[in-house]
């Protein structure tokens, strides 16, 4: 592939500045490698590293929740393939801009909260600070504003025509994307390892250590152990070897950036929390576990100023902490960023920073503000006005009530109108200069090579000694046009990663490989908030329910298809009786052999479609069948059709308690804990996930019994990660309860209701087949399947991981490392169930009083049920947005 057929459809120059062209033809010398390198590739190679970081991003779980978007919270993170790259030489001037910026906003942000200098010197308007939504009262001369309130800082750069970068927008509050730009460098180093290698490209872990030791450093070395006594046994007295507690503060999982803050919280080692999670006792934050209360020192914030305490800031809010600004105004916790610190997001600011900047700071600002006039001034309204086909009017402030509108848009009466708006209430109106975004090259597949508006946001952080780092590259955003006057990720805005090129010598520095990292060798393992292990109760037990149900399904398709339907026996209607049971299918049970195939009373097309679901496409293949003449609106009067339509809407519909309802489930409660999972578990879940999305072209028999193999081996892959990759924490240990109970109610069920249906002469390998133990059974007894020996080894075998016994013996177990926590109440539960079971495998001929062994299974399944009724009520605090209901999701048995 040549450069002229790569570059064939890049668009024509214009009065836009080109990243990649210095002038028609002459590529920029910094982008020739990329060039060099895509060419080597050609269009297939191009395309195939697209697809690949696409799929990896999918597969990852890397999401933007745009709220219009149908996709909701699962819409994937949008990446270009190529990234955007700068030279060293214009980097040191963005980065000294950057690290100027920040500071002077800082020293801004402690006079606006503190001694207010500038506004009774004049310097800045009152009204621009105290008619800001953002200035909060409440947070005036906060402890922890005195000295680094500006914790974290970005800014939104642009390029003009002329090449000038200029600031268009500050981030204060709670900067995203920092997390987004580690994601888009793992993605596209993966797909150009060696141009990333030869290039010489700065890397991101620095920034990111330097921002973790800043924040540790941070932490109030006020003394807790008064508050730890006056609580007592609540609270946890942390010894002083321990490193002060850094939670990051999130909104939840339906946060935009959700997915963004987990990985975060993950790399940097902190507990995602929800405001839910903590509590103000004494003057003091404290992170609620099953253990106790452990002291917060930092929190890194992912909300708005006053979403973050109903007491003092916002009372509607459930997000937040209630006493929050308490414990800051008394130092007793840093919050990065300080309380209030979004009244600096005023566009209207960004006119008086140069002369804020040689008033504090004593030298000119290096990286100027796009144009800006607030129209509260007099004379900055009508010279506003005389320009105002330029510009684009903003609103001063939020939550006023002002769109933005581009005074270029605008006819007459509109024009008129606008005018008349800003006349009667000018200071709630700015206007700036529009700036004609620069572009840069995008990889539009397929085969083509595009161009679209690009922007760059650029992360600092506060150092130990309060000075500013800065992020080498940053998050680049592309334009979803390429002739769009502005980039916003909730239209359908992309990313790009950064490319800083050095000309010296670049550190290989990991983040895990830092110092400070083994200087504090105590472990996290009583620092879970209870709310996350919780979640991990629930995804043990969401698990193990959707590989219960999937075994289940598989094993009566099987039945169905391996028989005619007077030919099927006693396992068939319990197979069908479970399917019932787990509410998979709701159809009549299966009628007695000899008489399938009869026709069922007042079954018409119409009712068979609104079990099967609207979601189900009846296939041709199947066209004889109820499913097929449902589709052509005829009567559907066999039974077991019905059956078979039911079974089809169990693995493909969207009914409540179908499979994919399960499933989405198990997905729901594992995006709780984005940050406890690895990326090999997000991938497995994800493509699981996946796949449920083709669910209405493939309802077809032989899709059904081929999506229900490939997620056995998906749930087989799952709990071989939570057997051999996490810890055995207390989390772990509550999910791997959750799995045994989960399991313990399934087998207890499965053979009480094998037992009520048993017949004379029948098989028993469903049985052990839904029971994952059919090849133990045959290789240990090398028999056919009998009752006594199906006993031993479902009911009383400890050495089986799918017997009762065996689940009720790891019960017992994880009572007693539960110990103090626990206080014996699940054992006095299990002891009487265990004591039983072990008469029961001291006896011979299990299978010849039924009647008991039925009513000892039931009596084991009620039991269940009342522990993790018990367990969620004694261990679990539940919040809006953090786990369900222990009633919510607990069945009865049929």
């Amino acid at each position: 592939m040549s450069s002229e057929t790569l570059l064939s459809n890049y668009p024509a120059p214009d009065t836009r500045f080109d990243e990649l062209f210095a002038e028609p033809g002459l590529a920029r010398p910094h982008w020739r490698p990329l060039l060099e390198h895509l060419t080597s590739l050609g269009a297939s190679g191009i395309d195939a590293r697209h697809r690949e970081v696409t799929r990896m991003l999918r597969e990852n779980g890397v999401t933007y929740n745009v709220y219009a978007d149908p996709q909701g919270p699962t819409r994937p993170w949008d990446l270009d393939l190529l990234p955007l790259l700068v030279s060293d030489e214009e980097w040191d001037k963005i980065e000294a801009a950057v690290t100027q910026r920040a500071t002077l906003l800082n020293r801004i942000l402690g006079d606006i909260y503190g001694g207010q200098a500038l506004i009774r010197e004049g310097r800045l308007p009152a009204a621009l600070v105290h008619g800001h939504s953002g200035f909060l009262r409440p947070c005036y001369d906060l402890a922890s504003n005195r000295q680094t309130a500006l914790q974290i800082y970005a800014a939104d750069l642009a390029r003009s025509p002329d090449g000038q970068w200029w600031v268009l927008r500050d981030r204060t509050q709670g900067p995203t994307g920092a997390g987004y730009a580690l994601e888009n460098r793992l993605a596209i180093t993966r797909a150009f390892p060696d141009l990333f290698r030869n290039l010489n490209v700065q890397r991101l872990a620095g920034f990111m250590a330097t921002l973790r030791d800043s924040l540790a450093a941070r932490a109030p070395r006020t003394d807790a152990s008064e508050a730890v006594r006056h609580l007592g046994h609540e609270a946890l007295a942390d010894s002083p070897d321990d490193p002060p507690l850094i939670v990051l503060l999130t909104a939840g999982p339906y946060s935009e950036t959700y997915s963004e803050q987990a990985f975060l919280a993950r790399y940097l080692g902190y507990p995602l929390v929800v405001g839910g999670d903590l509590t103000v006792r004494q003057g003091f934050v404290w992170l609620k576990t099953l253990s106790g209360l452990h002291r917060v020192s930092v929190i890194v914030r992912r909300l708005d100023d006053d979403y973050c305490d109903p007491l003092e800031l916002r009372a509607d809010s459930s997000l937040g902490v209630p006493g929050l600004t308490e414990a800051a105004r008394r130092g007793n916790v840093v919050v990065a960023n300080g309380l209030g610190s979004g009244v600096l997001e005023s566009g209207s600011m960004l006119g008086y920073l140069p002369g804020l900047c040689t008033e504090l700071l004593g030298e000119s600002l290096l990286m100027p503000s796009v144009a800006t006039w607030w129209c509260g001034e007099p004379a900055a309204l009508e010279d506003a006005i005389a320009r105002l086909d330029d510009l684009v009017v903003k609103p001063a402030f939020p939550g006023i009530g002002v769109r933005q509108v581009f005074g270029q848009d605008l006819d007459g009466q509109a024009r008129a109108d606008l005018i008349a708006r800003m006349r009667a209430r000018p200071q709630n109106y700015l206007a700036q200069e529009q700036v004609e975004l620069s572009r840069a090259p995008t990889w539009r597949s397929p085969s083509a090579l595009g161009a679209a508006a690009v922007g760059l946001r650029v992360f600092a952080c506060a150092t130990r000694d309060g000075r500013y780092a800065v992020m080498p590259g940053g998050l680049a955003r592309v334009a979803s046009r390429g002739d769009a006057r502005v980039i916003s990720m909730q239209e359908g805005g992309g990313s790009k990663d950064t490319w800083v090129l050095s000309s010296r010598w670049v550190s290989q520095i990991s983040l895990l490989s830092i110092e400070e990292t083994a200087a504090h060798p105590t472990r996290g393992e009583g620092r879970q908030a209870s709310r996350t292990v919780e979640n991990l109760y629930w995804f043990g037990r969401y698990s193990e329910r959707v590989d219960n149900f999937v075994r289940l399904l598989r094993r009566t398709f099987d039945t169905m298809l391996g028989a005619s339907p007077d030919q099927r026996g006693a396992d068939w209607r319990t197979l069908v009786e479970l399917c019932r049971w787990a509410e998979l299918i709701d159809a009549p049970a299966p009628r007695e052999e000899g008489a399938a195939g009869a026709a069922a009373e007042g079954a018409t097309a119409g009712e068979a479609g609104a079990v099967a679901g609207a979601s189900v496409t009846p296939p041709t293949a199947e066209a004889a069948s109820a499913t097929g003449r449902a589709a052509r609106g005829e009567p559907v009067d066999d039974h077991n059709d019905q059956i078979q339509a039911r079974l089809l809407a169990a693995v493909f519909s969207d009914r409540p308690s179908a499979l994919p309802a399960q499933i989405q489930l198990l997905y729901d409660v594992s995006s709780r804990l984005h940050e406890r999972l690895s990326v090999d578990n997000w991938r497995v879940l994800n493509q699981m996930v996946q796949r449920l999305g083709s669910v209405r072209k493939e309802a077809t028999v032989d899709a059904a019994v081929q999506r229900l193999d490939e997620t056995v081996v998906t749930m087989m892959t799952l709990s071989g990660f939570a057997l051999d990759g996490m810890t055995r924490d207390l989390g772990w240990r509550f999910l791997s309860l959750g799995r045994r109970i989960e399991r313990f109610l399934y087998m207890t069920t499965v053979l009480s209701k094998a037992l009520v249906q048993q017949r004379p002469g029948e098989s028993l390998e469903w049985l052990l087949e839904i029971g994952d133990s059919i090849a133990t059974y045959r290789s240990r007894y090398v028999t056919s399947a009998r009752w006594p020996l199906v006993l031993d080894l479902l009911l009383t075998d400890e050495t089986n991981p799918r017997s009762v016994a065996f689940q009720l013996g790891g019960m017992v177990s994880a009572a007693h490392k539960l110990g103090a926590l626990d206080k014996g109440r699940s054992l006095a539960l299990l002891d009487p169930l265990l004591r039983d079971l072990q008469d029961l495998r001291g006896s011979t001929g299990l299978h010849r009083d039924s009647q008991a062994l039925i009513a000892w299974l039931d009596r084991a399944t009620a039991t269940g049920y009342r522990l993790s009724d018990e367990l969620c009520g004694r261990y679990f605090s539940y919040s809006a947005t953090g786990s369900p209901r222990a009633g919510d999701v607990e069945r009865t048995a049929a």
